[in-house]
């Protein structure tokens, strides 16, 4: 096969290059998840993207990352056919001269060198800036012999292995030494060396390569963490240049997406086998789901926004119309939850001018244990149900009092009696307090136009009636408002969207009770999490983003404001070792020397 590609078993599948027959098992990626296919033969060429995040591995079953990588590294090499490769002996001497007085000969050199050059005249004339700025070049070096030198020990003193069986079942009967690849790791590019076992027809094993944890990419895991959290924290290229003033590597904005989305691939896993944070005794459980929307590339816009969006434009413009920004960007979902202490309140401790003078206002409930969750590529409903599978694990039992926060979504609260249903749990929905505001404040811009103190009055009133329970009675007065003023449809609008607003959610306006019971009325978590998931770095000048990198940044941004980078981290590197590495020997099981 040649030329353009060719699809393979699905939207996701492509393989480029010429293919000749030897009936071998090649395995790859289809959607994000780990497997593998039948290919009726051996790939010879270029390797492309199956998807946004993931090409084909020659000899590994597991998923991969499409970080830029030598073919030889990536790829397992296939035993040579018609050759014949003996068992390689290990040399004792070999050993014995690296352990001795020439071991680590590079990296002695390197730090007799350092200090000469801070012993001799060049070093007295500088200034500490110079120092500093030599030091960490040099010492940088330094520390990549002393690794590269210890990594060279290491593949000296490994023993051959007797019993080598793949995941296929067959033995690798033969071992050739001298096999090495390179590493980029924090410190610079490092060789690593290691026993390669072999038989016709299946791809080499290396078991010093598990004993390591290698990634399959070039990319250390030291720099695949530099450069997620460098992605989330600002833009690509920022990125870039950080990880170049830390390690002195120049990667490409590319390649740090790619790793950030390697380094985000374990998020789902991670909560689901994460223990549930401790609470007190009566604490509330509290859900919340928000909404915000990302500018993408063409490309990566649902399918219908993508039709709207190149009906909208027709020709060039200099400045997009409100309507055109809408079809530029896809909808990302936010979940939260939280433990709260109940803290019963009043009105007068929700609205400062409808409490008396000298009234000390009782503080509301404080959120513990904060758990957020965010999706470019999941649809709300799926959000929504990861926040019930947190709250499940929270409370598995429902012994607890679930509430739920929105900010009037219709389809945000389908969702959550869906899901309550579903599970069997009862679960209060409260509509944010603010947003009711924010609906009585537009309707009195229209209402009372020019008298800012009347339209103040007015909010204040109307506010303490919604919290006292008078939602529907509420909405009635301000179409009665609206139309005795004899306001024409345009002027009068805003009104009767507040109108219809506290009309269609009174059921969810119930705050007597809820102030009473001590249940938080206000999304300021989830509101929150959209600043700073989304806004904050996906709203950057410029941002266009695709979904794999957006899905990414979203994931390592929630892991941080959680809390779970460190923990999530350790997560990630046992699963890498047991995806890359056990997953390619039979039974999983790694073989060791006695």
């Amino acid at each position: 096969m040649s030329g353009r590609g060719r699809r393979l078993r699905g939207p996701s599948w492509w393989w480029f290059g010429r293919v000749e027959r030897s009936g071998l098992l090649y395995p790859g990626v289809l959607r994000g998840k780990r497997c593998a296919v039948r290919c009726p033969g051996r790939l010879r060429g270029v390797i492309c993207r199956v998807s946004k995040s993931a090409l084909f591995c020659l000899t590994s079953t597991t998923e991969v990352a499409s970080v830029t990588a030598d073919l030889d590294t990536r790829c397992g090499e296939l035993y040579a056919s018609g050759g014949e490769v003996l068992p390689a002996g290990r040399g004792g001497e070999d050993v014995a001269a690296a352990e001795g007085p020439g071991g680590f000969a590079a990296s002695r050199e390197q730090f007799e060198s350092l200090v000469g050059f801070l012993d001799g005249v060049d070093a007295a004339g500088l200034s500490h800036a110079e120092l500093e700025e030599r030091l960490d070049r040099d010492g940088r070096e330094l520390l990549r012999r002393l690794l590269d030198d210890h990594l060279a020990l290491r593949a000296l003193r490994e023993q051959r292995l007797e019993q080598v069986v793949g995941d296929e079942g067959v033995r690798r009967a033969r071992v050739e030494a001298g096999h090495e690849r390179a590493l980029e790791t924090v410190f610079g590019t490092v060789s690593v060396g290691r026993l390669a076992y072999r038989a016709p027809g299946v791809g080499n094993l290396h078991p010093a390569d598990a004993a390591l944890n290698l990634p399959i990419e070039r990319h250390s895991h030291g720099l695949r963490k530099l450069a997620g959290l460098e992605a989330a924290r600002g833009s690509f290229q920022d990125a870039v240049e950080a990880i170049e003033r830390a390690t002195g590597l120049r990667l490409g904005k590319r390649q740090v997406e790619e790793l950030a989305t390697t380094a985000a691939i374990d998020f789902e896993d991670f909560y689901e086998a994460r223990r549930p944070a401790r609470c007190k005794r009566g604490d509330l459980l509290v859900l919340s789901a928000d909404g915000k929307g990302i500018v993408m590339r063409p490309d990566a816009l649902r399918t219908a926004t993508g039709r709207r969006a190149a009906r909208a434009s027709p020709k060039p413009m200099v400045r997009l119309s409100r309507e055109d920004q809408r079809y530029r960007k896809r909808m990302a979902e936010i979940g939260a939850v939280y433990d709260a202490t109940p803290a019963p309140r009043t009105v007068a401790d929700i609205l400062v001018s409808a409490a008396p003078e000298g009234y000390e206002q009782a503080p509301g409930p404080v959120a513990a244990n904060k758990w957020l969750c965010a999706s470019v590529v999941k649809n709300a409903s799926i959000v929504i149900g990861r926040v019930f599978d947190e709250a499940s694990r929270r409370d598995p039992r429902h012994r607890r009092t679930w509430v739920a926060l929105v900010d009037g979504n219709n389809h945000q609260i389908q969702c959550i009696k869906y899901q309550a249903k579903r599970r069997g749990v009862t679960v209060t929905i409260i509509c944010d307090f603010v947003h009711v505001l924010q609906y009585l404040w537009n309707a009195a811009g229209c209402l009372h136009p020019d008298d800012a103190v009347a339209a103040e009055q007015w909010v204040h009133q109307q506010a303490t009636r919604v919290l006292e329970g008078h939602a529907t009675k509420v909405a009635g007065q301000i179409r009665r408002t609206a139309t005795n003023k004899a306001l024409d449809p345009a002027r009068r609008k805003p009104a009767d969207e507040a109108a219809n607003y506290l009309t269609n959610l009174a059921p969810y306006l119930d705050y007597p009770t809820a102030l009473a019971n001590g249940w938080p009325i206000a999304t300021g978590i989830v509101e929150g999490a959209c600043r700073h998931l989304i806004k904050d770095r996906m709203d950057i000048t410029g941002a266009r983003w695709g979904l794999a990198g957006a899905e990414a940044v979203l994931k390592l941004r929630a892991l941080k404001a959680n809390g779970d980078l460190e923990q999530y981290w350790q997560y990630h590197l046992t699963q890498e070792h047991a995806n890359v590495h056990q997953a390619r020997y039979h039974d999983h099981v790694i073989p060791q020397a006695e």
